[in-house]
């Protein structure tokens, strides 16, 4: 299994949100290991499971396992050392699981004779406060999302998914150290789609965000490597 170049750090994980291997495997082959990270989702890994995950590590990809795994402790902790045994670059879990099953999940990570980053997941960026409180889960979601991410670091991860807009809140709390992964990043002008808290690139950066995750505005671009490589160009000015 070919291990991907730690010396180069691109900011940007391209979603794979397709429903076979085929498919996810043009779009790897468009684009370039040195300009972005790929990230595998449920639909993906379901579908085409662990041989498509290892084939992109193989290419020279980072590869961000997005799975979010809540589940008792020992369950997870057994799903992410197999998780990490795939040559992953990074792997998560839901926050809400509670801090012995993130605990737990690093555990198994350290088992895995690998040292993927392994983050948490806050609140889904497709939610917002009146479907939080819908739920019956009590202050802003700010707070929540603080409270969560607090959690996770006390439990030893290396960071959060979060919202761009949570990142400055975050960022100054937790410190420079802490990893935070913005799903929900839109160019200017593309499409929201499904997400309800977007912010651009170049500003999630400026708030604070370590990696920005981007699908459609790259994965359903005429030319995807070049809209890739503008969206570096952009965040590279600032």
């Amino acid at each position: 299994m070919t291990t991907p170049d730690t010396k180069i750090n691109p900011k940007i994980v391209v979603a794979l949100d397709y429903a076979d291997a085929p498919s996810a495997l043009a779009l790897a082959n468009q684009l370039d290991p040195s300009q972005c990270r790929l990230k595998v989702g449920k639909e993906l890994f379901t579908a085409a499971g662990p041989q498509l995950v290892e084939t992109l590590v193989d290419k020279g990809y980072g590869v961000f396992l997005d799975l979010k795994f809540h589940d008792i402790p020992n369950t997870v902790a057994k799903a992410c050392e197999a998780a990490a045994r795939l040559g992953v670059w990074m792997l998560n879990v839901h926050a809400s699981g509670g801090q012995p099953m993130m605990e737990a999940a690093k555990e198994g990570v350290a088992k895995s004779g690998h040292q993927p980053l392994l983050i948490a997941v806050t609140i889904l960026t497709s939610m917002d406060q009146q479907v939080m409180q819908s739920l019956g889960i009590p202050g802003t979601l700010q707070d929540q999302v603080l409270r969560l991410a607090r959690l996770t670091q006390a439990a030893g991860l290396d960071g959060v998914v979060c919202s761009a807009q949570e990142a400055p809140v975050l960022r100054s709390t937790l410190g420079e150290n802490f990893c935070l992964v913005t799903p929900g990043i839109r160019p200017r002008n593309a499409s929201l789609d499904d997400q309800s808290r977007v912010v651009t690139p170049a500003d999630a950066l400026r708030q604070g965000s370590s990696y920005l995750v981007i699908g459609r505005p790259i994965t359903r671009a005429a030319d995807p490597l070049q809209a890739l490589r503008d969206i570096n160009h952009e965040i590279s000015l600032i």
